[in-house]
Parts: C-alpha cells; structure tokens; sequence
C-alpha cells in the first residue's frame, strides 16, 4: 500500500502515473508542498493571520506612538503604513513549486508568473481593502530581484511582473510601492535596508510576510549589509523569543513549509 504522502503525489503531479506512481519507484511530492497545496489548515491560518491584523488596524492607527519596528523611535506624526512581503503571503506559488524543476533559478519563477494569473493569499485582499479604507499605506517588500535581461530595454523587467500579481490577486497597487531587491545597489536580500527606507516617511504599524527575515534582520545563514555575522537556527530562535511580544501584535507571519531562508541554516 502506497503511503499516504505518495498518494498525494500521484494526485497533484501531472503525469505521475506514467512517471511511477504505479511502479515500486513513486514519485514522491514534498510534504510542505503537498500541505499547502491541499489542506483547508493551511488557508484556516492565512485567515487566522489576516484577521487577526484587521480587528488591530484601528487601535495600531490610532495609537500615533506604536510601530512595528522596534527601533522606529521617531513615529509619531507620520502616517500609518503596512510593509507586506509578496510570495507565500500575498501570491501562492504552490502550482509552480508543483512544476518546478530543481535546481530553483528565478528566471524560472519569472517566466511561470507571467504565463499564469495570480492565485491570492487568503484573507489578503479583504484585508488590504480595509487598510486603505482607514488610510493606510501599503508598501510591498520581495526578494524577487531586479536582473536585467538580452531581449528586453527595462532595467528591471521583474518589478512589472510584481505589480500585475499583486493588481490580479485583487489589490492595485502603483510600481512605486513595489521594492525589489537589487532595484536600486544598496538594496540587498537583507530587508532591513527597504523597512528603514519606508519608516523615514511613514509609521510602521504593521509587518505581514512568511519568512522571518521580513520582521527581523540578519537571519539568513549568509551575512547581508548591514549584517556582519550569519545566523544559525539557535540564534533565529533567540531572536524571535526575544521579540515575542510582536509576534500577533503588529507582527503576523502566514505558514510557509515550502521555502524560505529557514532552509538555509543548521
């Protein structure tokens, strides 16, 4: 009897019959991708996360000195914003992680966004709607870099690509709201970089993404500027105790078992 994990497999990959499910050598679907793709649990906590940062909104607006970025000491007067990561928390690539080919490059990601509609997040839309109602800014910070390319003038063709997601998944947005990294050579993989950029004008209320580098700096095993040491998973963990109090109070992290820089680090 095939294991419960193999049948799903042979359910959500195209052809896997012929590539053998049916022979003592199946393929085999990641787990991670499997959950995301097929549990209600997983949109349950998509739901959960959004809802949660709804029934705050009004209280963090009206609070003129709370901020989601701990050393934003200088908040008062500006206006409310919301700092969003996109893939896993604003776009489902679950299809494409079903179709990848190792090894991940993001030409590849590229390329499949722009042959397929957006699938939102749950709970996403509905909640960005209510922000810009209350007039809060929303600001979109990704990892999906700026890489020039033979066939076409635009310095950073991605960050279109970006832009046409979000406004598919049912929130416009204008491309100025839309950071990538290495759009401008300061603005590395290390998010800090943008988060600092957008709490010069605006008061951080909210950080809403997968990965835990989208709340706290210098979490990824390799050491980005302004980071000068890599992280490992004992010190992730001590810095997310260290923060615990953020964690549902302007802070709201969606499931993410696929990828992510946890992946990176022992």
């Amino acid at each position: 009897m095939k294991s419960p994990m193999i049948r799903i497999a042979c359910m959500l990959i195209p052809g896997a019959l012929a590539a053998g499910c049916a022979t003592p050598e199946p393929v085999v679907v990641n787990s991670g991708i499997a959950w995301v793709r097929t549990a209600a649990e997983f949109d349950a906590l998509s739901l959960q996360a959004y809802r949660a940062a709804s029934d705050a909104l009004e209280s963090k607006i009206a609070d003129p000195s709370w901020s989601a970025l701990p050393y934003q000491a200088d908040a008062a007067g500006k206006p409310p914003a919301v700092i969003f990561d996109v893939d896993e928390t604003v776009i489902s690539n679950v299809e494409f992680q079903l179709t990848l080919e190792p090894p991940f490059e993001d030409r590849k990601l590229d390329a499949w966004t722009a042959a397929n509609p957006a699938e939102p997040i749950a709970g996403f839309p509905a909640f960005a709607r209510r922000a810009r109602e209350l007039g809060v800014e929303l600001f979109f910070v990704t990892n999906r870099p700026c890489e020039a390319q033979e066939d076409n003038p635009d310095p950073c063709p991605q960050k279109a690509n970006v832009v046409n997601e979000i406004v598919e998944a049912g929130v416009p947005v204008e491309p100025g709201f839309v950071m990538l990294s290495h759009e401008r050579p300061e603005w590395s993989k290390e998010k800090k970089i943008r988060r600092d950029l957008i709490a010069e004008n605006y008061r951080v209320i909210m950080l809403i993404g997968d990965d835990l580098g989208d709340f706290l700096p210098c979490s990824r095993r390799r050491p980005l500027a302004p980071c000068t040491e890599g992280a490992t998973a004992g010190s992730r963990r001590d810095a997310t105790f260290e923060h615990a109090d953020y964690w549902g109070n302007g802070w709201y992290v969606l499931p993410n078992p696929m990828h992510g820089s946890w992946t990176t680090v022992d």
